[in-house]
């Protein structure tokens, strides 16, 4: 199939885009999140990817960028900030009820599966992806593979204050995570990243991403490009 449709599953909205082999998008819809029901949900998702194949006229592979992970131990979702999902066998509901093999990967997974294959990280061998927006993760992808590790939980992260706080500096202002738009960071941080690290050098590159808000759905599209990307 030369079409690949990505699910990007987020607290407020639904988005569904379909990929063309190039990377091109043929077509895109997005929709609220039917917030607090998990019902509502899955149907949303059935009828986003049903409306964006019938936009581009043809039938394609389906991955779905989720927030939280599918726990290795018990089938079921953890970890989600859409609260909702979690405890639920998600993954089989949504097979079950679109009747199609489907990839599922933790959307920040899928941030750094976008921007290592034709992204920001492009021709590297490790692409480390941090969101820090509404939520803070991160994703790992090594040799254009998501590590997802044992515990499905490889390369999640959340604030860390560097330097540690001093006394009279905690708890400190209010974060509201606009974080990744702010070309200061891109500037102002690589100078410094040296002095923090176990290591005599430090060659890593910290970089925007190239397709910003769209990088996720694009990775969950991606999640069918090759095999053994982590997706269950």
């Amino acid at each position: 199939m030369a079409i690949r449709i990505g699910v990007d599953l987020g607290g407020t909205k639904i988005e569904a885009v379909a990929l063309d082999a190039a990377g091109t998008v043929r077509a895109r819809r997005r929709v609220p999140t039917p917030r607090d029901d998990y019902a509502a949900t899955l149907r949303v998702i059935a009828g986003l990817v049903e409306a964006v194949e019938g936009d581009v006229g043809e039938r394609g592979t389906v991955g779905i960028g989720m927030p939280g992970a599918i726990s290795p131990a018990t089938g079921l979702v953890k970890n989600a900030n859409s609260v909702w999902l979690n405890g639920r066998p998600f993954d089989r509901d949504l097979v079950g009820l679109m009747g199609r093999p489907l990839r599922f990967a933790n959307d920040a997974n899928c941030f750094a599966l976008s921007e290592a294959r034709d992204g920001a990280g492009a021709g590297a061998r490790v692409v480390f992806g941090v969101i820090v927006g509404t939520g803070t993760g991160g994703g790992a992808v090594v040799d254009g593979r998501i590590l997802t590790g044992p515990n499905a939980i490889a390369g999640e992260w959340g604030h860390n204050p560097l330097p540690w706080p001093r006394e009279g500096e905690w708890p400190g202002p209010a974060c509201y995570c606009g974080m990744s738009q702010l070309p200061r960071l891109y500037r102002s941080v690589p100078p410094l990243l040296a002095r923090y690290a176990f290591s005599d050098s430090l060659a890593t590159r910290l970089v925007p991403p190239i397709h910003g808000d769209s990088s996720g759905v694009r990775g969950a599209a991606w999640l069918w490009a090759l095999d053994g990307l982590g997706g269950r």
